[in-house]
């Protein structure tokens, strides 16, 4: 069974490439913008969360990983696919949420945030053509976490994680997961790091929710670009991805 139906329009490869290239490339500024705008370092952001909640962080991320998959499938026949806009306003109002009360509904924010951006990927794939209820889909979309977050400066430079694909199981999942989950921690650990304050953490909660959320819209543009380009083009996957880096040396 194929993972993706693809649209009758005309497609062009090279236009494409184009696009993915700049918008990988624009993917992190944002974000570090927003922040810079708040005067939060994100460097160092982990050092000032309590150490139970560091010790505990991976198994947190681990644990709202799984429950964003299951919620955000499910989630899928209620609620239908919203504009990017609405995305980033949506997630930016339960990242104000949950840093109006400071760390504690912070962490009560963090499975929701989780699920939500997962939804965000999830509908990025459905507009290239492929369905997330299959298991390979929705593999790419916690895949797509693999790329960190714009509080890590992932400036665009190393682009691995789109070419790495682990046979399709339970298993593979879980091990997929596992190996997201520390990157993904610590990210999510300085978003927290920047809630962590009542009140004020309301303005940081809803500038990183609006910079992740761009961020990872950004990536699953790539990572599902890339997929369809292969597929499009008669072409491995591997080798869309080496295209994509010629490109990006090129624009």
């Amino acid at each position: 069974m194929t993972d993706v139906v693809l649209a009758p329009a005309r497609y062009d490869p090279e236009a494409e490439l184009e696009r993915l290239a700049r918008r990988y490339k624009g993917a992190g500024g944002l974000g570090i913008q927003l922040l810079n705008l708040l005067g939060t370092q994100a460097d160092g952001l982990m050092d000032t969360l309590p150490a139970g909640i560091r010790d505990q962080l991976n198994a947190t991320t681990q644990a709202a990983l799984v429950q964003a998959l299951r919620a955000a499938s499910a989630s899928r026949g209620v609620v239908p696919d919203q504009a990017e806009w609405l995305n980033r306003a949506v997630n930016s109002a339960m990242g104000a949420a949950g840093g109006f009360g400071g760390l504690p509904t912070a962490l009560a924010e963090l499975p929701v945030t989780t699920t939500l951006l997962l939804r965000v990927i999830e509908g990025v794939a459905v507009e290239h053509g492929f369905d997330p209820a299959m298991e390979s889909v929705r593999f790419d979309c916690v895949q797509v976490f693999a790329a960190a977050g714009p509080l890590s400066h992932d400036d665009g430079a190393d682009i691995a994680f789109l070419s790495a694909r682990m046979a399709l199981s339970g298993a593979a999942m879980q091990a997929l997961i596992t190996r997201v989950a520390p990157r993904l921690a610590v990210v999510l650990g300085q978003k927290l790091a920047a809630q962590s304050v009542p009140v004020l953490g309301a303005v940081a909660g809803a500038a990183t929710n609006y910079a992740y959320t761009s961020y990872y819209t950004d990536m699953a543009h790539v990572h599902f670009g890339l997929r369809r380009l292969a597929i499009e083009s008669d072409i491995s996957h591997e080798m869309a991805v080496q295209r994509l880096k010629k490109e990006m040396q090129l624009t």
